[in-house]
């Protein structure tokens, strides 16, 4: 196994200990000064060079052992991905630029952004074998990602204002904070050391050692220390004017939340020492680290992050007792959690192809403790949905492969030629699956439900026990090498990959799963069947047909093997189990009964109970009541089948399994018949059916109801069961006091109102008796003796008075102006339900403002159908930064989907500006998704072309293509979620609104690997900042000296001493307030390179044909410098520097001399205006030396 390790392979050294030390955490200027310290052992006599992962940290100076000083150099490859090859900008060339910039700093592929060069002092250390301590000291300010800095406005001191700061990493992404090797695969031990504030609290990984305040008293330092070897993505820091709640029931957990919030996080955490008890007793293991921590912070962009012995989570997660519905979200999100500190965090993946083991393992952890907690329906039941979501998601994208590291084997075949070796990658998608950091989020989102999916399957063809005999002879091996030291060599227990994995099984089971690995691991796609039957009366068969039509459809593949079909029959429930082999499937299945002719007698189940069952309706020649493909969701596939409305009705009253009864509602939506009625009724009011059943029989009832509106007999559906439920005895109209004991009664009290609000009459509008219903609801509305909150029943009811809004139908007020007066009735009471209950809202909010979310979605709706002017500004101030982050993102919502419908452009650009500029991340991704599944121009056509303009749409393209290609290298999540809404807007292809590329007469050489490029020393100036564009504006004059901008280069030939001079010049003269307060120049850095920190400038590697024409921040050398550095700049890899503004990129396509001419011209002002874009390439560092006030690091 040790071979299989491509860290050990790659890596030439071993990591055995880390000390990270954030000395200086200033929440003011969001600044962080640190020392981390790595204790390596080397693998290589001839180690040289060590490759460390550190991203927007300045860099003060490197130290082996204390003693020797040594140079280091910075490269980040993703400051500018694709170089100057932009006139592409297209995704499928962009896609592979992306992988190759992941790779060159990719750790298990000895890659990093920090270049530490071993001198020959400190080589005779390395030379002995002996382990060596690497000193990093270092500084953050103003981090753009990896921390997040929360600091509400107000009055006070930070901590009355419940400021705090957390670390927030996407994946492998600790190298945004300190200095590490970002692996999975490199585990080693831990001390933690943060001096903060003497009223905050540092909440890190491992035990708290002590808590020592500085002499002045005014600061304190905690020191903690993880033993249980830990991988550098695992650990996290959380600092705030922390509450602590230590468990009741369990001493080693610790509960940490904002001020105010103490008695929300005491009935929350009541319940999660069942969690740990659960999965203790389930794996047959103890939690492999001595304490746990759960801190509750704000402004996350996931509810859950799970690391080293702690977690941290989102406030909103928070509930007071009464709170019904965010119970279930709440217990599962922290089970969720739970579950990862064994497979996550304590055996981690050796490789991101390995990532589909941890997340599916801890996913399949929590489903089952859910099981425990909700019952076994609410468990099928989300399964059920995971499998429609993974089963949408390949249809619509491509299939998802689990472990993409290597093809599955070839299918064995009888001739002698070579099989065709499969493809290994899906060719659907816009990104390849090579590198974490280059996937679609969506995408991992939907990979861990389809892990989950897969793990499932692997306990249906294992068994249950012996699968957690596997998960235990993991846990048990890793338990022991934690207590190893490293030098042992036995810490790559405490990893697991698709290999291992297969072992193992192999190990405990005998079975090899080298086959079903290949199929649903390697390979992606799901299988979809086609069920089709006849019953032969003479020879008592059912003829079963199962085709597979669509193999050749997106996502779908061709599925070989078992099959399991269940009959139900008049004597009861048979299974057949059928071979698939080919693309069509015919099977002949002997019947076990024979018609009973109406005679009567029970009807047993495949649970063992027997039922009375009305059987009139029924085929009297046919004992088949209802057919199931699968029923136990053993495969990763769509089912289709078709029988008649009956089968489904008696499917739906009698089947117990509550994913067949989904299926039986979704397909009697296709048969609106009073049997159908009937049978949705009774679901309805059935009292031992699944809520969540009788939930979607409602919404179902009102689809059925509709097609029937001829033929209804009857009051409104739904109205005579509510009021029987919920009705008072002596006036059924007025609803009866809430009362939301009974949690079933409380859900369909919730939904049945929503249901109703859809109903249309032969008009195609709500009944008017409908409207009245719902508003008589809150008229009647009484909680006062109700020990639960009705919030999200006061939330429902506004939703459904949004439901009844249909389009404005007269002809008359087309195109006139919408007053009071020009609204019905019934409108007229609907908008003033809702403007009521909004402002009560601000008199009395409720939890999560849920009233005002309905309120914002009802309002919208309103807008849409014609009955309210169509205007922003309402959402725009709810959007706003600083109101509720659910309400924001509701206002949000709206905005999208009134840009899409009524928007102009300035309202589109109005969204990417919250995109790029936001304060909260979590806001910021949840609005480019909402893009993306909303887009307001997709594919522009000739005509939108026309409408809007083809600058503006060029506009947009360079605007997308900036930012994701140069503006998030501290955030790949953001990052290729605008990559998607590239995608999505344009496709894979170069968009058709750009005009053709022009062919540079140079051939542009492609980026070379990392050890071929030419090293330049790092700065922190190189971070950058949200918003995209330059501190320059448009309208600002650059007077004075030339020397004001200066941008050094970051290469001199030492032979020429007039450009060592032109480079010292130039550095020479940046003003000192480009620097902050900590900042000093880097050691190890040869004289004569720069006069201050230099660092990775995008596109340093153009070449020099294209260079001639100088970018705008040279221009301000002077003439003769210019002159010479034109003729004389020579270096052994060309620079490149974007030398176009957006404008002149579509202006002016002349030759590069004429731009050349225009810059001199330019250069002989001692004013100039610059343009509202970035100064020296598409990067939104404007020079090395921003000012700290624009660029933050």
């Amino acid at each position: 196994m040790k071979k299989e390790r491509s860290a050990d392979t790659n890596r030439p050294f071993k990591l055995a200990h880390q000390i990270v030390s954030l000395t200086g955490i200033n929440f003011q200027r969001k600044s962080i000064i640190g020392y981390s310290e790595l204790t390596i052992v080397p693998l290589r006599d001839n180690l040289r060079v060590l490759k460390l992962n550190a991203k927007q940290c300045r860099i003060y100076r490197v130290c082996i052992n204390d003693i020797h000083e040594v140079s280091f150099q910075y490269f980040d490859p993703f400051l500018d991905i694709t170089h100057d090859d932009d006139r592409e900008r297209s995704l499928e060339a962009f896609a592979q630029a992306h992988v190759n910039a992941a790779s060159q700093i990719d750790p298990d592929k000895n890659g990093g952004e920090l270049v530490v060069m071993i001198g020959e002092e400190a080589a005779s250390l390395v030379t002995e074998g002996r382990s060596v301590r690497i000193g990093v000291e270092f500084s953050l300010e103003q981090p753009q990602g990896g921390i997040h800095f929360v600091i509400p406005e107000g009055e006070g001191v930070l901590a009355d204002r419940a400021a705090h700061m957390y670390t927030c990493c996407y994946e492998n992404s600790s190298r945004l904070w300190f200095p590490c090797i970002d692996s999975f695969a490199e585990p080693c031990t831990w001390r933690l050391e943060f001096t903060v504030d003497e009223n905050m609290t540092a909440v890190s990984c491992g035990d708290l050692i002590e808590v020592v305040y500085t002499p002045d008293m005014r600061r304190k330092t905690f020191y903690y220390g993880l033993n249980v070897p830990t991988s550098a993505p695992n650990i996290a820091l959380a600092v705030g004017p922390f509450e602590i709640f230590v468990d009741p029931y369990m001493h080693e957990v610790t509960h940490f939340c904002l001020p105010g919030l103490m008695d929300n996080l005491k009935v929350s955490a009541r319940y999660l020492h069942e969690a740990f008890e659960f999965y203790e007793e389930t794996l047959a293991n103890r939690y492999p680290y001595p304490c746990y921590k759960q801190v509750f912070v704000d402004e996350t962009d996931v509810d859950v992050s799970a690391y080293a012995s702690m977690s941290i989570l989102s406030t909103n997660l928070l509930h007071p007792y009464p709170i019904i519905d965010q119970t279930y979200i709440t217990r599962t999100a922290m089970a969720q959690a739970i579950a990862e500190q064994f497979f996550g965090c304590f055996i981690s993946m050796q490789n991101w192809s390995d990532a589909w083991l941890p997340k599916g393992i801890s996913t399949y952890l929590c489903g089952l403790y859910a099981k425990k907690c909700f019952g076994n329906n609410s468990y099928r039941e989300w399964i059920h949905k995971e499998l429609q979501e993974v089963v949408k998601y390949e249809e619509e994208n491509g299939g998802i492969i689990l472990d993409p590291s290597q093809p599955p084997a070839p299918l064995p075949t009888a001739t002698a030629t070579p099989p065709n070796q499969p493809k290994p990658f899906d060719q659907g998608f816009h990104f390849l699956l090579k590198n974490l950091h280059t996937i679609s989020p969506v995408y991992l989102e939907v990979m861990t439900k389809k892990a989950h999916l897969v793990m499932r399957m692997l306990e249906h063809r294992i068994g249950y026990e012996l699968l957690l005999q596997v998960l235990n002879k993991h846990l048990s091996l890793a338990s022991n090498a934690s207590l190893q030291k490293a030098s042992a060599g036995h810490w790559f227990h405490m990893l697991i990959s698709t290999n291992t994995f297969s072992k193992a099984i192999f190990t405990v089971t005998g079975k090899d799963m080298s086959v079903f690995i290949d199929q649903w691991v390697r390979t992606g796609g799901h299988a979809k069947f086609h069920l089709a039957f006849i019953f032969n009366r003479k020879r008592n068969t059912v003829e079963l047909e199962i085709r597979q039509d669509a193999i050749s459809q997106k996502g779908i593949r061709k599925y070989v093997g078992p099959l399991l079909v269940t009959v139900q029959e008049l004597d009861g429930t048979f299974r057949h189990t059928l071979q698939v082999e080919g693309a069509v499937a015919k099977s002949d299945i002997t019947c076990h009964s024979k018609s009973r002719r109406n005679k009567k007698k029970k009807i047993p189940l495949c649970t063992g109970e027997e039922v009375d069952m009305d059987l009139t309706t029924m085929d009297s020649d046919s004992p088949v009541l209802w057919i199931r493909l699968d029923p136990d969701m053993t495969l990763v596939r769509a089912c289709q089948i078709e029988q008649p409305d009956y089968q489904w009705q008696y499917q739906l009253r009698h089947e117990r399994d509550v994913t067949a009864q989904f299926d039986a509602i979704t397909a009697l939506e296709r048969f609106p018949t009073p049997s159908t009625r009937q049978a949705l009724t009774n679901t309805i009011e059935n009292e031992q059916t699944y809520v969540k059943v009788r939930c979607a029989a409602a919404h179902c009832l009102t689809k059925v109801a509709n097609s029937m509106v001829s033929s209804w007999a009857g009051p409104p559906a739904m109205l005579a069961i509510f009021r029987k439920f919920f009705g008072s005895f002596s006036c059924p109209h007025i609803i009866k006091q809430n009362n939301f004991q009974n949690l079933q009664h409380y859900f369909l009290q919730k939904t049945i109102p929503v249901a109703m609000a859809g109903l249309r009459n032969a008009h195609g509008i709500c009944p008017p008796e409908v409207i009245k219903f719902l508003l008589d609801l809150f008229k009647y509305n009484d909680n006062s003796k109700n020990r639960f909150s009705d919030n999200y029943y006061r939330a429902a009811l506004v939703e459904a008075l949004g439901e009844t809004v249909t389009p404005v139908i007269s002809v008359v007020q087309q195109g006139t102006e919408i007053t009071a007066e020009s609204l019905s009735s019934d409108t007229k009471l609907i908008l003033e339900e809702i403007t009521r209950n909004l402002n009560m809202e601000k008199l009395l909010p409720c939890y999560k403002l849920t009233v005002t979310v309905s309120c914002l979605k009802a309002i919208r709706k309103l807008q849409k159908f014609g009955h309210l002017p169509s205007t922003p500004n309402l959402f725009r101030n709810y959007a706003a930064y600083g109101q509720f982050v659910e309400v924001r993102l509701c206002a949000l919502e709206a905005l999208v989907d009134y840009t899409v419908v009524d928007g102009k452009w300035s309202d589109f650009e109005y969204l990417l500006d919250t995109v790029e500029e936001d304060p909260d991340p979590g806001v910021r991704l949840a609005l480019i998704r909402m893009l993306c599944q909303n887009p307001p121009f997709q594919r522009p056509s000739n005509k939108q072309l026309i409408e809007i303009g083809k600058a503006r749409w060029q506009e947009l393209v360079h605007r997308l293509w900036k930012l994701f290609n140069c503006m998030l290298s501290h955030d790949s999540k953001m990052r290729c979620s605008v990559i998607d809404l590239y995608f999505t807007m344009f496709g894979k292809k170069r968009p058709a609104c750009l005009p053709p590329p022009v062919v540079a007469e140079p051939s542009i050489p492609k980026l070379g690997t990392f050890d071929e490029m030419k090293m330049i020393p790092f700065t922190s100036e190189n971070s950058l900042k949200r918003k995209a564009n330059s501190p320059l504006t448009k309208d600002t004059a650059v007077g004075g000296s030339h020397e004001d901008i200066g941008v050094g280069t970051s290469e001199v030939l030492k032979d020429d001493a007039k450009k060592i001079k032109t480079n010292d010049k130039s550095s020479a003269s940046l003003k000192t307030e480009y620097y902050s307060d900590n900042s000093a120049s880097l050691p190890g850095i040869k004289e004569g390179t720069s006069g201050g920190p230099i660092g990775f400038e995008p596109g340093m590697f153009k070449k020099e044909e294209s260079n001639k024409s100088e970018t705008l921040s040279k221009g301000k050398k002077k003439k003769k410098d210019k002159k010479k550095h034109k003729h004389k700049h020579k270096h052994k890899h060309d620079h490149k520097h974007s030398k176009d503004k957006d404008k002149e990129k579509h202006k002016d396509k002349d030759k590069d001399k004429d731009r050349g001419d225009k810059d001199k011209e330019k250069k002989d002002k001692l004013k100039m205006k610059v343009k509202e874009e970035t100064l020296s390439s598409d990067s939104s560092t404007a020079s090395p030396f921003a000012s700290s006030k624009d660029f933050t690091l």
